[in-house]
């Protein structure tokens, strides 16, 4: 059963906003994940070394509270298989490569600035969920 934790989501959910107000105001650029990863593999982007502390940052900062809090690490619990994990994994992959982007850039920081495009690729991106769900939950009886 997943913890229902209200301050921590909204603790989290201030810092990625914060994150991504900053990376817009400091290098006029938007905080896709997908799109900052893309630009550390070779041939690396020229402005590579932002986009290496922001993913520094994005894995650092949760370890860091993990160990502020004297805990050894995070607790959580995966009932699929590995292969299942990976085929999602892929098809995530797929989506993002025909999304020109992925939800942290579309629906994080295109929304913000209402822009059309992401309100589309946000939109598909939660209904290709749903839709996802319902298939292997009900149709698939849930593996």
């Amino acid at each position: 059963m997943t913890e229902f934790t209200p301050v921590a989501s909204f603790l989290g959910g201030t810092m990625i906003g914060l994150a991504a107000v900053l990376l817009m105001a400091v290098h006029g650029r938007i905080a896709g994940m997908t799109g900052i990863l893309t630009g550390l593999l070779p041939p690396l982007a020229a402005d590579w070394a932002w986009r290496a502390a922001f993913i520094v940052g994005a894995i650092g900062a949760p370890a860091l509270i993990v160990a502020l809090a004297g805990r050894s690490a995070i607790a959580f619990e995966i009932s699929m298989p590995a292969l299942w994990l990976v085929a999602g994994g892929l098809l995530v992959g797929f989506g993002v490569h025909f999304a020109s982007g992925c939800t942290s850039g579309h629906g994080v920081c295109g929304l913000a600035r209402l822009s059309p495009r992401s309100m589309a690729a946000t939109v598909t991106f939660m209904a290709a969920t749903a839709a996802t769900v319902f298939f292997v939950r009900h149709v698939l009886g849930g593996l």
